[in-house]
C-alpha cells in the first residue's frame, strides 16, 4: 500500500489554466463594463447641460432685443392708427403665474442670485409686486433660497435651491 500511495498522482482542487477566466473574473469584467457605461452616461449628461446653458446664454439677449422691438412696433402702430397706445408695460399676472414666472427665471440661472428689482425687470413688472410675492408666498417655498444681503440683513437676494 505504501508503494501505491507514494506514486499516486496528487489531486489539486484549484487546478486551472492561467489564461482561463473563472466566474469571479467574468463578474468583475461585467461590473467594469457597467461602470464604464455609467461614466459615459454622466459625461454625456454633463455635455448636454453645458450645451443647453450656452444656448440659453446666447438666446436670452436676442429674446430681450426682440421683445423691445415688438414693444416699439406696437407703440408706433398705435400712433399711426391714431388710437391710444397699447398698454405694454407692467403686465398683470394671474393667480400663480407670477410665482411660476419667478421660479422659471431662477431655474434658468441657478448660479445667480437676484434682487427683487432684477426679477421685476426681467419679468417686465413692478419691483413692489415681486417683493410682495416673496414676502407672502416665497418665504415658505421649498424651491427658493432667501439669502440675507445688505446692512443688518434687512434686504434679501433670491436663488433656486
Amino acid at each position: 500500500m505504501l508503494f501505491k500511495h507514494k506514486y499516486r498522482k496528487k489531486m489539486n482542487p484549484i487546478k486551472r489554466d492561467a489564461g482561463s477566466l473563472d466566474k469571479y473574473d467574468l463578474f468583475i469584467q461585467r461590473i467594469d463594463y457597467f461602470q464604464s457605461l455609467v461614466e459615459e452616461k454622466k459625461n454625456l449628461q454633463a455635455e448636454i447641460s453645458r450645451i443647453e446653458k450656452e444656448f440659453h446664454e446666447k438666446i436670452r439677449p436676442l429674446e430681450d432685443e426682440l421683445s423691445t422691438i415688438i414693444k416699439k412696433l406696437e407703440t408706433n402702430l398705435s400712433k399711426l392708427e391714431g388710437s391710444a397706445p397699447l398698454q405694454t408695460g407692467n403686465p398683470k399676472f394671474g393667480r400663480g403665474q407670477l410665482g411660476a414666472s419667478i421660479k422659471e427665471l431662477l431655474r434658468s440661472n441657478p448660479e445667480k442670485s437676484f434682487k427683487p428689482r432684477d426679477i421685476a425687470e426681467a419679468l417686465n413688472t413692478k419691483g413692489t409686486t415681486v417683493s410682495l410675492w416673496f414676502n407672502k408666498y416665497g418665504l415658505n417655498d421649498p424651491e427658493i433660497d432667501r439669502v440675507p444681503a445688505g446692512k443688518e440683513g434687512k434686504r434679501f437676494v433670491y436663488k433656486i435651491k
